[in-house]
């Protein structure tokens, strides 16, 4: 039993580690991760809730209002003569040269109908705060895209860092088998130092590769928000070449799907039902206004003779009263808000359709690259084959003296260009086929 608890706590401890404290990400983690962190994506929720809080204070302006004030006042008169009052048959001398006043007021005001305009304007306001969780949507998926982009291009130049790996070990083996042939005679000492300069160059290939690699990891640790002393590293899925060769999905079943499903295309539509709603509220701007007041006032003054509880009771007054506005000649500013709204209509309706050929291209060129990407995969499949056969048929000749170091140079060059060729073909394939899944309204797995 005992071990058993020490074993529970240990899962437990393991489970309760967030991702951030973890060195290997994987693909599902940093989309999850940067859907909580990345900053973008937290102004954009800041949006969200400051609109949200735009439309409680639209819904609280169909209710009445209640305000109250006090007003306290001290007048002083340095050279007020003396007055005589007489009360009740008696004179009385009195000099009050410091006063003090003082009111207090209850108002309540309350807009029965403005035309509609504030029923109106509670319904433009909830269209914003849609519109903001739209922005929010479009910040997400922007940063996902760019996180499967960059999570890609690290698998890619991994893997292209092997095969440079490989080409200068077998440079490496190829100059110490020409330096045994020099030392007898049979290499001449310009072939050797070719031998030498194509190592280097391998050499220089592997660490151009890490270069990029550590490169491409840093942009992704950007994207996650990670601090600079944060250990970062990505978890290098294996993928099959069969992976790339899965068929590339129609593109206009995908367009149709993101019409329905895109942020950006959900946020015109929205901006679209906004402008209408302005135009409605725009018009309304011509009704009549009816609205109800009222309000409760007392006051006192320290030069009567009355008491100050006298004077509040004798100068408590209430006060209701109901307005009606009605709009005769107001400078255009009606027809002109009237006018502007149309335009903003017309706005709305062109950015519609501009979104809906922006995604039908990018969908079409996310289509156009991976189905042409795949065509270069199935043939530079067959192209490394090739090249891989005759690169080990000319080194073999070439130990045995039957080519020279142009033949054998020539021949890893062809088949590194073949093998990048095939990597990048590839990797482009998976990508791009990915974004379409993630277009249609899927999630981007590996």
């Amino acid at each position: 039993m005992r071990n058993i608890a020490i074993l529970l706590f240990l899962l437990a401890v393991g489970t309760a580690v967030p991702i951030c404290a973890q060195n290997v990400w994987t693909l599902d983690q940093c989309l999850q991760y940067a859907a909580e962190h990345n900053i973008q994506v937290q102004k954009s929720r800041i949006s969200e809730q400051e609109a949200e809080q735009s439309l409680l204070q639209a819904k609280a302006a169909l209710f009445p209002s209640l305000s109250a004030s006090m007003s306290q006042t001290v007048g002083y008169r340095p050279f007020q003569e003396a007055t005589v009052m007489v009360q009740n048959g008696m004179a009385t001398s009195t000099n009050n040269k410091v006063t003090e006043n003082g009111s207090y007021g209850l108002n309540a005001n309350w807009t029965v109908w403005d035309g509609g305009i504030n029923r109106k304007t509670v319904e433009a306001q909830q269209l914003q705060t849609r519109i903001a969780e739209t922005t929010t949507a479009q910040s997400l998926n922007s940063i996902q895209e760019q996180i499967a982009q960059l999570y890609v291009q690290v698998l890619y130049t991994i893997e292209a860092q092997r095969v440079n790996e490989q080409l200068a070990e077998t440079a490496r083996q190829q100059l110490s088998r020409a330096q045994e042939r020099y030392n007898v005679g049979d290499l001449s000492k310009a072939d050797v130092a070719q031998l030498e300069s194509q190592l280097a160059q391998a050499e220089y290939d592997v660490v151009n590769s890490e270069t990029q690699v550590a490169s491409y990891k840093r942009q992704l640790k950007e994207l996650l928000q990670l601090n600079i002393n944060e250990l970062f590293d990505i978890a290098e899925a294996e993928l099959d070449d069969a992976v790339a060769l899965n068929p590339v999905p129609n593109k206009a079943d995908i367009y149709e799907a993101a019409l329905l499903t895109r942020p950006e295309i959900q946020a015109a539509q929205l901006q679209a039902d906004a402008a209408n709603l302005q135009l409605d509220i725009a018009r309304r701007g011509y009704y009549p206004s009816v609205g109800i007041n009222a309000g409760v006032g007392d006051s006192h003054y320290s030069a009567s003779y009355d008491s100050y509880g006298t004077q509040l009771k004798q100068n408590l007054n209430a006060s209701i009263g109901l307005s009606v506005s009605v709009p005769i000649f107001d400078n255009r500013r009606n027809k002109t808000n009237v006018e502007k709204a149309k335009l903003q209509q017309t706005t709305a309706a062109l950015d519609i359709q501009d979104k809906q050929v922006a995604l039908g291209s990018t969908i079409e060129n996310l289509w156009l690259q991976a189905t042409s990407a795949q065509q270069r995969f199935i043939a530079a499949r067959t192209a490394v084959q090739s090249q891989e056969t005759n690169y080990e048929l000319i080194n073999e000749q070439f130990r045995s003296g039957l080519k020279n170091i142009v033949d054998l140079l020539q021949a890893r060059d062809a088949l590194l260009q073949a093998q990048q060729n095939k990597l990048q073909s590839k990797y482009t394939t998976i990508l791009n086929v990915q974004l379409l899944h993630f277009y249609e309204g899927g999630q981007i797995s590996l």
